[in-house]
């Protein structure tokens, strides 16, 4: 357990936490976090998950662009607009593909590392790297269905960890684990009530 490794919990949990209460702050605070991961796991020889930093580095941007762009609508211009509103199920157009693509990506990147790295666990490295990319990628889409992809990637990632002797990182994405159920919870209350209100909204828009 190193300094680092205690700076990257912190920072980490903080942005999960901000992803689940919908707040723009989390994408910033997110890239804090990728930057203080990725040194941590390529020096765990953990290079799969070392390269998932600077792939989620992309996606924080690109969630970070896709908040603002759905925050800052006709009537939330002010930097002290609500939250975004989540998005309900995947599309099955994007489910299929986006999951074949990671399972593709874990058979390359598992192979790749397996073969050309001295990578620990480069298969399971390979298969957490390419589902947490999917898992990034449907937050960045306001997808309530990430956290339920999180939570199963997350299950698995406290395992490996254990194994690998980070025991703080470990506890982290068991408190990850939390953090995604109570996402999960309230991204889906959030939903119900923006389905609610779209109604009273529409009616006094007439009057």
């Amino acid at each position: 357990m190193s300094p680092l490794e205690i700076v990257g919990v912190i920072v980490s949990a903080l942005a999960i936490w901000l992803t689940a209460r919908r707040k723009m702050l989390c994408w910033p605070i997110g890239l804090a976090s990728v930057a203080l991961y990725g040194w941590i796991f390529f020096d765990a020889r953990l290079y799969s998950d070392a390269l998932l930093q600077g792939a989620f580095a992309v996606l924080q941007l690109y969630g970070w662009q896709r908040w603002y762009a759905q925050r800052h609508v006709a009537g939330q211009q002010r930097e002290d607009a609500r939250p975004v509103v989540p998005v309900g199920g995947v599309p099955f157009a994007r489910l299929v593909p986006d999951l074949l693509a990671a399972v593709v990506v874990s058979v390359l990147l598992g192979a790749a590392m397996a073969h050309f790295t001295d990578a620990a666990l480069p298969w399971v490295d390979a298969s957490l790297t390419a589902f947490s990319l999917v898992a990034q990628y449907w937050t960045g889409r306001r997808y309530i269905a990430s956290w339920a992809l999180w939570i199963v990637v997350d299950v698995i990632y406290v395992g490996m960890f254990v194994f690998k002797g980070l025991y703080l990182t470990s506890g982290l994405y068991a408190l990850f684990l939390v953090l995604a159920a109570l996402g999960w919870r309230d991204w889906s209350n959030a939903l119900r009530a923006s389905r609610v209100d779209a109604p009273h909204a529409a009616s006094e828009s007439r009057v």
